[in-house]
């Protein structure tokens, strides 16, 4: 052996010792923190927010106009209605605006997610009864705390899109076993459906439910296991309208049924008076309206011309062409909605965007199926058009979480 060699070799024998203990590349900040803290802040979008903006002034214009006559005919100024609503549209502009630059991934955790459950099951037990509950007509719905009223069912819609959305984003690999993509929502629903019952809060109850079934859909849970709930939730439906023909007779139903099908019969006129001049307003605009302002039916003939039916005054002023001009707006905001659903960078957002468009269309569809007597009255409101304080901040809220996931999902990284 040459001498020197054993050196040489020890050497070499060492080099590759060192080699195969070198330590491997440290991560990048952005490995370790995970894909959400990778992607780049950048703009909104801006469609989607410009369909926005333009349904909410869209709305405080008719505001104005349809709820002019009841605030005088109560007692206020001519502009009650309309200041009240800007008042919460500011507030509502404002938590869009800073939800829009707070990353919603912050959002997703178990504490968050469970405790506004919890909290908006607690608001939804106070409305039943006792010192905070603020009934109207009949309906246990609102709850006054610290003098501010407000619904607590419109907190909860957003409450149930956070919980779901959280839910399929931790178990996503596990949503087609009836255990994860079935079980626990049904058991969130079910609390949920009995406390709205209990108002009654139906057309609050069937959106709840909507939201709910489509997100688990979309989330994972097989198709197999969503009819078997749908026919569970069908038979739990029949035995609940059987329930109310014992307490209010069946008397009750058939007038409802009367009301739908012929809302000028005069055997129901007390039951059809709503519908009856939402279909007069409609029909009195014709193709191009008779102008902002010129409304007849809202001089205290359409009593929630101001709330659900503020959609017949949009007819009534601006005739069909304003009615499809609406329609449209909130066909685009929807797509424009699940585009950006299309585009989130993870599970959570892609959910709480479904969730929130799902939320809002199936709204403003039902109130306007209901304004046009396409189904029977169920007493929804009309989004970014309704009088409802609580129910606009909570939207415009819901905006801003869109609107925050939108800066994430259009910046390529």
């Amino acid at each position: 052996m040459p001498a020197g060699s054993g050196a040489v070799s020890g050497d070499k024998s060492a080099w590759r010792s060192k080699k195969k203990q070198a330590p491997k590349k440290q991560a990048s900040p952005d490995e370790t923190k995970g894909y959400a803290e990778k992607i780049v802040i950048g703009p909104i979008d801006l469609t989607f927010f410009l369909i926005v903006m333009i349904l909410l002034v869209i709305g405080i214009i008719m505001m104005f106009s349809a709820g002019y006559a009841w605030a005088i005919a109560e007692g206020n100024a001519g502009t009650y209605y309309v200041q009240r609503q800007l008042g919460m549209a500011a507030a509502g502009l404002a938590g869009m605006f800073v939800i829009s630059f707070f990353n919603y991934h912050k959002f997703k955790k178990a504490w968050i997610a469970y405790s506004a459950f919890i909290i908006c099951t607690v608001l939804l037990i106070l409305a039943l009864g006792g010192p905070f509950a603020t009934p109207h007509n009949g309906s246990y719905r609102w709850v006054t705390i610290l003098g501010i009223e407000f619904q607590p069912s419109e907190i909860m819609k957003m409450s149930i899109i956070l919980l779901f959305a959280y839910l399929i984003a931790n178990n996503h690999s596990k949503m087609r076993r009836f255990s994860y993509g079935i079980v626990p929502f049904i058991a969130f629903l079910g609390i949920v459906v009995v406390l709205l019952l209990r108002e009654p809060h139906l057309s609050g109850t069937l959106i709840i439910c909507a939201i709910g079934a489509i997100m688990m859909y979309v989330g994972g849970s097989r198709p197999k296991h969503l009819i078997i709930l749908g026919i569970i939730g069908a038979v739990l439906i029949t035995a609940y309208v059987f329930y109310l023909m014992q307490v209010k007779g069946i008397g009750y139903f058939e007038k409802r049924m009367v009301s739908w099908l012929d809302p000028f019969n005069d055997e129901a006129s007390d039951a059809t008076w709503q519908t009856r001049n939402s279909l007069i307003a409609i029909g009195s605009g014709g193709i191009f309206g008779l102008g902002l302002g010129n409304s007849r039916q809202k001089f205290l003939y359409l009593p929630e011309s101001k709330n659900d039916f503020v959609f017949a005054v949009v007819c009534e002023e601006f005739g069909l062409i304003g009615a499809v001009v609406v329609i449209i707006l909130f066909l685009l905001f929807i797509i424009r909605g699940f585009y950006l659903a299309s585009k989130a960078p993870d599970k959570f957002g892609m959910m709480l965007t479904v969730g929130i468009i799902l939320q809002i269309g199936l709204q403003a569809f039902l109130n306007i199926a209901v304004v046009t007597n396409t189904i029977p009255n169920t007493g929804v409101s009309l989004p970014f058009f309704s009088y409802g304080g609580t129910a606009l901040v909570m939207q415009l809220v819901e905006m801003g979480v869109v609107l925050n996931i939108s800066r994430q999902s259009i910046v390529k990284t």
